[in-house]
């Protein structure tokens, strides 16, 4: 996406954020219009978002339960995709462990098709939702230094906040052990860093990630304890912050793995909570962005 996109998309959201915090629906509801669910992966918060976004808009929501599905039986990707674009649908919002599957499913169906995060490659609502909630806080992401912690090598919400991020203005450090720091990482455009105190030196903004040992081939960190030690977030490694620095997480958190539960529930600092309300309202107005240009004979 361009900056303006972006910018267009942020500005829409945060409307919405603002109706939806004043437990009223988003200005301009759409309804009649059909929304799959498609999830190869687990999720709660982004399923749960996307969901609850096309409620509050009006649309038919479909959620498919992929263990009762006839991918059960042999049923390829391909020929579900197949199936359900048969069924005529207005948006098919997919999350699949192999990188690339919706840009894939993308050119097979007729409909929009979001990424709700595909293997390691990218989660641009995630960073979309994690831009709003830093500039509702913050006023602004020109000029910011964001340090993304923790396990880059697997995580695709810090490929995607890396490049929005960058887009908008803010300087962005990754800070991770070798283990866990993907090589040619400075393409991104951004500053890479093996230690804590140094990556977050002066930071506006911590955003700790997920260890994915799910993802993992081999022992890529000593224990979960050890990380902890020197890669989770505590209160003695966040003074190199600046004083009001704030925490994001995406979510889920283990407490004690990446970040210590004292500042996980500060309600001062840490805007994970918010992270959680303002996916729904991106993720309202990015659906309003997709039938609205498909109405006016744009691509999806």
């Amino acid at each position: 996406m361009s900056r303006t996109e972006i910018v267009h998309l942020i500005d829409r959201a945060d409307l919405i954020a603002d109706c939806l915090a004043q437990d009223n629906r988003p200005p301009d509801p759409l309804p009649g219009h059909l929304l799959i669910s498609l999830f190869f992966e687990n999720s709660t918060r982004t399923r749960a978002s996307f969901q609850i976004a096309g409620q509050h808009l009006g649309f038919n929501v479909v959620d498919m339960s992929l263990a009762t599905s006839s991918t059960g039986k042999g049923e390829t990707l391909l020929d579900t995709a197949m199936t359900l674009n048969a069924m005529r649908p207005d948006v098919l919002v997919v999350r699949h462990a192999m990188s690339g599957v919706p840009h894939l499913l993308s050119h097979k169906v007729n409909c929009a098709v979001i990424n709700a995060g595909d293997g390691n490659h990218e989660h641009p609502t995630q960073a979309l939702t994690d831009a709003l909630t830093i500039r509702r806080r913050k006023g602004t992401l020109e000029g910011l230094t964001v340090a993304i912690c923790g396990d880059i090598m697997h995580s695709r919400v810090a490929r995607s906040n890396m490049r929005l991020l960058t887009i908008m203005g803010s300087t962005v450090r990754v800070v991770a052990p070798a283990t866990l720091m993907p090589a040619g990482i400075e393409a991104f455009g951004v500053q890479p860093f093996e230690s804590m105190a140094e990556g977050l030196d002066g930071a506006d903004v911590v955003m700790m990630l997920r260890l994915q040992l799910e993802r993992m081939q081999g022992s890529l960190v000593p224990s979960t304890r050890e990380y902890f030690r020197f890669f989770g977030l505590d209160s003695d490694k966040l003074r190199a912050a600046k004083d009001d620095a704030v925490i994001m997480h995406p979510g889920p958190i283990n407490r004690g793995t990446e970040l210590d539960s004292v500042l996980a529930d500060d309600i001062g600092r840490s805007l994970i909570l918010e992270q959680v309300a303002h996916g729904v309202a991106v993720r309202i107005a990015v659906l309003e962005a997709l039938v609205q240009n498909a109405a006016a004979g744009g691509p999806g």
